[in-house]
């Protein structure tokens, strides 16, 4: 079972560089949730600070009534504990193969004999897809199979919470479908807390209970998937279906000049909210919503061709 992280009022520069402020948001346990924004707005920075790796200026991050932006090295130690990281590239140690790299956390941080280590290394190398491979060093494969070991070696000492910073870089759209089905069949197996840092727009509209949109040094909003994909809020509706009208510009906000220009652009559509991405297994995961389900409870009409011919149909009709 996974376990909550609230933030509040949350504020991070870098002397006179401010990341990001007053980002307040609660990460319900054993969800899946997606952190997105235009590059540079601070997603991995956050990532950083809700680990203890940076310290944030202002706020609290409590997680099993800890404040890890204020505890003692010792606490923050014990609540490291709790989490699994995949980073960018997998981190791999490049003179280990796969199976030394996903054993290393036990070894460092457990008392584990080999034979205990072996069978829990090879139990999560089997969750991923990896059996066969454990003799290849990490420049031997592809970066597919790296995000798989990364995930692999986050996974070892059964975290609660498991972080990933941008799962599907460098990856080509097919892989990435196949990583996004491994993150929902992960989250179904092991009921952990998931936040997914990404700017993959497809992942986010399919894969998480929740999304969250970092923009302009604040948290835009944050809530239930479908509340954000039916969102009209402009900046929202511009970053989750990936258009140019709006306020986000090239170098993240849009001058007066060119908010100008488009004024009198018409808006596109919204495109339809597709359907959530559900277990292999076809067993529903513990926090699946039923599709259409916030729009319903909150009288919310959402776009076209959503979930379902009676989804189109005004809500409580």
């Amino acid at each position: 079972m996974g376990v909550e992280i609230k933030v509040d009022d949350l504020t991070k520069s870098f002397g006179s560089q401010l990341i990001f402020a007053d980002v307040s948001l609660t990460v319900p346990a054993g969800e899946i949730c997606v952190m997105l924004g235009p590059s540079g707005t601070g997603k991995s920075v956050f990532l950083k600070c809700l680990i203890g790796l940076l310290k944030p200026d202002r706020g609290e991050i409590v997680i099993e009534g800890t404040d890890i932006a204020t505890c003692s090295e010792k606490d923050l130690y014990e609540i490291r504990k709790l989490f699994g990281v995949l980073f960018q590239d997998g981190a791999m140690f490049g003179s280990m193969n796969l199976y030394d790299n996903v054993a290393f956390p036990l070894r460092e941080h457990t008392k584990k004999s080999e034979s205990e280590i072996r069978d829990i290394v090879m139990e999560k190398m089997d969750l991923v897809g990896l059996i066969g491979a454990e003799d290849k060093l990490p420049g031997e494969i592809s970066g597919g199979m790296r995000k798989r070991a990364g995930l692999a070696r986050a996974l070892v000492l059964d975290p609660e919470i498991v972080l990933f910073d941008e799962p599907d870089s460098g990856l080509d759209p097919v892989r990435t479908a196949f990583l996004n089905q491994l993150i929902v069949d992960l989250n179904a197996q092991i009921d952990a807390t998931f936040l997914i840092v990404t700017h993959d727009i497809n992942t986010a509209r399919t894969v998480p209970d929740n999304i969250g949109l970092l923009y302009h040094k604040h948290l835009a909003m944050f809530g239930p998937r479908e509340m954000l994909l039916s969102s009209e809020e402009p900046v929202v509706r511009q970053f989750l279906n990936a258009q140019k009208v709006g306020p986000i510009g090239m170098s993240e906000e849009k001058d007066a000049d060119e908010l100008e220009a488009e004024k009198d652009e018409e808006l596109p559509p919204l495109p339809p909210i597709p359907h959530q991405i559900e277990p292999s297994n076809g067993i529903p995961r513990r926090s699946q919503r039923d599709p259409g389900s916030w729009c319903r409870e909150n009288d919310v009409r959402p776009p076209p061709g959503s979930f379902d011919d009676n989804m189109t149909m005004t809500p409580g009709a």
